[in-house]
Order: structure tokens, then C-alpha cells, then sequence
């Protein structure tokens, strides 16, 4: 099964179990640019689940758009758990889902480091009843469109992992 297939799939598997438990979902990401939105509203029915998407790709527009704190994207950086946790709860906190999902990461081939190399991607999905599930990857080895690509399947399977 080509990785596509398998995004598509597991989409399809989000919006069936949002649809079978009530759930709205918002997205908000970074390095994938609307690619996990996309493959969520490729599926027939995502309309009845899904809020909709940020893309806040700049500092600024995490700050504005999601309140994201200037002072823990100095402390922390950009590409960090406490980002991917601040996207999901300014989402979360800005439309009616119950469940949100924020990323951030270094998709490639220039903006890493030794610290956060090229891969490097934050996951954070949270639900309104305060579940949280945070996951941290590095795609070492993969150019920028392989990075999206695994970003955007670890970021449903996170969802399904959430969904209740």
C-alpha cells in the first residue's frame, strides 16, 4: 500500500470515528502547510466533523491568530512540544471542536540544527476534557516532501488514538 493510500485510509478512519462519537476537529499546523486539513476534507461527510484549519506558519501568525506566548517560543523555540501544545490549545480555545491538533516542525532542507535537526516535528492533540496526547518524531534522512508526508499519517494516527 503506497503511503497515499494509507493517509487517505486513515483519514477516512477519522472522520468515521469523529462521526460516530459526536467529535468536531480543528487543525493547527506549521511545517505541513494544510496538508493534514486537506487529507481530512478529502473524505465524503468531513464537513460534519471538521471545524477547519489554521496554516500559521510565521511566529507572528501563532501569536495572533492561536495566542501562542512570544515568550515561550523564545524560551522554547519555534518547533517544540510547548508550541505544539499552545497551537492545539489556542485551536481549541477559538472554535467550537472538541478536539484539536497542533504541529509544528523543520521540514527541510535548510532550518536545522544540531539541537533540532531537519525532521524534527511536534505533535500535540487535545480534547476539551483535557486528554492530551503529545508526540515528538525525527525524520532524519527524509527530504522536505517526505517529512510532510510522514508528519501529516503520524498526525492522524494521533487522532485516532484520541478520538473517544
Amino acid at each position: 500500500m503506497e503511503i497515499s493510500d494509507l493517509i487517505y485510509q486513515q483519514a477516512a478512519e477519522v472522520i468515521d470515528k469523529c462521526a460516530t462519537y459526536g467529535n468536531k476537529i480543528i487543525i493547527a499546523e506549521s511545517c505541513t502547510g494544510g496538508l493534514i486539513t486537506a487529507a481530512l476534507t478529502e473524505i465524503s461527510g468531513s464537513s460534519l466533523v471538521v471545524e477547519g484549519g489554521f496554516l500559521v506558519y510565521s511566529h507572528e501568525m501563532k501569536r495572533e491568530i492561536l495566542g501562542v506566548s512570544a515568550e515561550k517560543s523564545v524560551k522554547y523555540g519555534a518547533v517544540s512540544a510547548e508550541i505544539a501544545f499552545e497551537m492545539a490549545q489556542g485551536a481549541l480555545k477559538k472554535t467550537n471542536a472538541n478536539i484539536a491538533l497542533g504541529v509544528t516542525g523543520i521540514a527541510g532542507p535548510t532550518g536545522g540544527t544540531i539541537e533540532k535537526p531537519v525532521g524534527l516535528v511536534h505533535i500535540c492533540a487535545l480534547t476539551d476534557k483535557g486528554d492530551k496526547l503529545e508526540m515528538k518524531f525525527c525524520f532524519t534522512g527524509q527530504d522536505r516532501a517526505g517529512v510532510r508526508t510522514l508528519t501529516v499519517k503520524q498526525s492522524l494516527e494521533i487522532l485516532l488514538k484520541i478520538i473517544k
